[in-house]
């Protein structure tokens, strides 16, 4: 009887389980596999059979959705919306629809793409930093928590084929080898499909590419042409990929995350591209802003009464230049622009492909300018932008001398420079406003021209939307369009709350009342704080665009810093400042900064520097190891995974089988960008500390490797702190064979997405010495390689 009662009972606990899956089915993700509708009897002949049918969980019309996402470009550039950049698809998707032009990112990639995807603040979900800098405190670990679900994962549930091409930068940088995990990767994100790269930037020319969880080769040619460019070849794939959805799964509804390296540094494109804005930025910096200023009230972008912020006194005037440095800075610029059109040209691609399907009537398409505002992390104009990166100063004179050995200005944009321009070309992609990339203080750095079309929904508008709105706002805007409930369970994970609101309410009355009442901002202590029109910012203890360690950066507090206060209906460009006329409503404002801080977990206030080089470089993300064995020659080893030569002191110890007229690449880390190589040139052993193409410590034996079986080694000690000098030493077979002094070592990385490889070159090469016989493979043989980090200094 008890066991009659227990089994009784377990049914009872089976079929309310199965009734609360089916009645809350909405809010819990993903949804229960569909019950059968056979019956089984004893036989065949005794069962009834009906094939079970997955439910429609979307309603028939669901559009497909894409999402285009630039990166590092200002709302001042493209011509759309006043600026002097061709934009011709930005243009087309703005006609076809609407435009926004108080829309805003976090000032920082990884945070706004993390915020995009999940609907979240960028501290809430982990990435209150870049990945690349990412640290301990909860705020800043650099991982979207699983209780943030992206927008692909719930649209996956729902019956969306989903992919993401591109630049993706929001996983942990020691996990993203070839063995994994794989858990925070694109397709441990909801993305059934990814093609792209993992870290904050890439060469447009030689990346480190992975399809889904694999890294595979980059084509030799795309876009049809008979050179490589890393744009067009995600436009490739992404049309690819539209195709086979097609042919496959006609009747799921799919979602595209198409994001470009462009126009992040390195600034690379072809030649021709470049050349079509030859003398169209002569007059300077200073003269463009004035120019699309008038541009944008003209077109009625922005109100007639919006004041034109002025320039900081730290930026240099465009007339302080010296005339023999103006063609430099002119071409740095020349190829910004080219590099940009040419990636509009090609989302362009991905548009054609969508209007040939027939597909474009019922596709919403949001085209957001830029995760950030203009990157002025090319500082003064530079031919290797990752050394701002590491606070390593220079002077133009450094780089002009460095760029005649690669070729002059024709060099600038191919793949022998890493070259960003001048800041004050970010600052002038910023009008109206102040500052640049990197400033959660001001508008330069977070408002973002978004454009969105659906033809078959929204009707086209050229008034702007002015609502106050944030990139959390839109998975709440698909979501409400799609009819989906924000669902409370996904993958077993409790969800957070969204930050963002639904954006859809001005879909067709572009004098709506805005419904986004409050949103806080902060990138590495600029910060801000928006609410009901009122704005407070801080600007924090740095200026993007000057470079090397800020003066007082380790007395610098939070607690002291300078706050301002805005009327954005009235000031529009946070042009005038009421902090002074109106202290009680700063003091007001502050108070809701540090509670939205707590709230979404952005404490400690400034807590984004904590691994950069400013503080603690020891502490940014790197391999767990201090000792590796590698028994074989290896190749692909992303560098943000593999021993920090470089950095730290080190031993790398070789076991080499030379050949008469050995010559090779017996290992390399980085690329020609920045790099350490070790490799053997017509018998002579050779080392080289390339510095960012501006310095090239260059150590050789003097004379030839003995042939058979030799031990060689590395040994390179730090002579005081990391970024300072570093003592290379070179031996064979236990002798030394050379040795100097490298006067800078870097402090973080030599780039984002180059690789460390044994036996050869294969990523970008390192040194000009072997740059025509890349990769350069040894043509003896190598048998273990060990290497070890040491704490001793000299």
């Amino acid at each position: 009887m008890i066991a009659q009662l227990k089994v009784t009972l377990a049914r009872a606990v089976v079929c309310l389980i199965a009734c609360a899956s089916v009645a809350t089915a909405q809010d819990i993700l993903p949804f229960p596999p569909p019950s059968s509708g056979s019956q089984a009897g004893v036989t065949i002949e005794s069962s009834t059979y009906k094939k079970r049918v997955e439910p429609k969980r979307l309603k028939a019309d669901a559009p497909n959705i894409l999402i285009i996402l630039i990166d590092d470009v200002g709302a001042a550039t493209p011509s759309t919306y006043g600026g002097e950049i061709h934009t011709p698809t930005l243009d087309r998707i703005a006609k076809a629809g609407i435009s926004y032009n108080r829309f805003h990112s976090t000032a920082m990639c990884s945070p706004t793409r993390a915020s995009l995807l999940t609907g979240r603040n960028h501290t809430r979900v982990g990435n209150g930093q870049i990945a690349a800098i990412a640290n301990d405190f909860d705020g800043f670990s650099g991982v979207i928590p699983k209780t943030s679900a992206t927008m692909a994962e719930v649209l996956k549930c729902y019956g969306y084929n989903t992919a993401s091409f591109g630049k993706w930068h929001n996983t942990p940088e020691e996990q993203i080898t070839s063995k994994g995990p794989f858990d925070y990767w694109p397709t441990g994100y909801g993305f059934e499909y990814f093609y792209g790269f993992l870290a904050g930037e890439a060469s447009q020319y030689e990346p480190t590419l992975v399809r889904n969880t694999t890294y595979v080769d980059r084509p030799e040619t795309s876009g049809g042409n008979n050179h490589y460019h890393l744009s067009e070849d995600i436009a490739d794939d992404a049309i690819h990929w539209m195709r086979e959805q097609k042919a496959y799964s006609p009747d799921k509804p799919w979602f595209i995350y198409w994001a470009p390296g462009a126009s992040h540094g390195p600034h690379q494109v072809m030649k021709e591209w470049a050349d079509k804005y030859k003398g169209k930025f002569d007059d300077g910096w200073d003269a463009y802003r004035e120019r699309v200023f008038a541009n944008q009230k003209k077109l009625d972008w922005i109100p007639k009464n919006t004041g034109l912020t002025p320039r900081a006194e730290s930026m240099a005037a465009w007339e302080s230049i010296p005339e023999n440095e103006k063609p430099f800075q002119r071409r740095l610029m020349e190829v910004f622009a080219g590099f940009t059109e040419h990636a509009d040209a090609q989302a362009g691609r991905l548009i054609d492909e969508i209007t040939a399907q027939g597909d474009l009537d019922n596709t919403l398409i949001l085209y957001i300018w830029g995760d950030n505002g203009s990157s002025a992390e090319g500082l003064y104009g530079t031919i290797s932008e990752q050394l701002a990166q590491n606070a390593i100063p220079t002077k133009i004179s450094q780089h002009l001398e460095a760029l005649e050995e690669l070729g002059g200005l024709d060099a600038l944009g191919t793949d022998k420079t890493d070259n960003m321009y001048h800041a004050g070309w970010a600052w002038a992609g910023s009008t109206p406003y102040k500052g640049t990339k990197l400033q959660g203080a001001y508008f330069g750095g977070i408002r973002q021209p978004m454009a969105i079309s659906w033809p078959k929904s929204i009707k086209a508008d050229a008034t702007p939307r002015p609502q106050f709105h944030h990139v959390n706002d839109i998975v709440p805007t698909v979501y409400d369009i799609l009819d989906i409930p924000a669902p409370q369970v996904v993958n077993g994970f409790t969800q957070d709350p969204f930050d963002g609101v639904s954006m859809s309410y001005t879909f067709d009355d572009a004098k709506a009342a805005g419904t986004k009442t409050t949103q806080f901002f902060d990138i590495m202590a600029s910060r801000s704080i928006y609410q009901d029109g009122w704005f407070a910012c801080a600007r924090g203890p740095r200026e993007p665009w000057v470079g090397g360690i800020p003066k007082g950066i380790r007395e610098w507090s939070p607690l002291t810093d300078t706050w301002e206060l805005y009327n954005l209906d009235e000031d529009w460009s946070q042009s005038n400042d009421l902090a002074e006329k109106m202290p009680g409503k700063l003091e007001e404002m502050k108070a809701l900064f540090l509670t939205e801080s707590a709230k979404n977990k952005n404490l400690p206030i400034g807590g984004g520097l904590w691994s950069t080089a400013l503080y603690h470089p020891e502490d940014a993300p790197a391999s767990s190891l201090t000792e590796w064995t590698f028994d074989h020659p290896i190749i692909g080893m992303p560098e943000s995974a593999a021993p920090k030569l470089g950095k730290v002191s080190s031993l790398v110890s070789m076991e080499v089988d030379i050949p008469e007229n050995a010559n090779g690449v017996l290992y390399a880390l980085a690329g020609f960008s920045g790099g350490i190589t070790c490799y053997v040139k017509d018998g002579i052993l050779c080392y080289e500390f390339n510095l960012f193409e501006i310095q090239r410590t260059k150590i050789r034996s003097q004379e030839k490797l003995p042939t058979g079986k030799v031990t060689i080694e590395v040994e390179s000690k730090l002579v005081d702190k990391i970024g300072g000098p570093m003592d290379v030493t070179l031996k064979v077979n236990g002798e030394q064979v050379a040795k100097d002094r490298v006067l800078a070592a870097m402090s973080l990385h030599f780039t984002s997405n180059a690789t460390f490889d044994i036996g050869t070159d294969k990523d970008s090469p390192v040194s000009l010495d072997y740059y025509d016989q890349a990769p350069f493979t040894f043509n003896g043989k190598i048998g273990a390689t060990k290497i070890t980090y040491s704490t001793d200094k000299e």
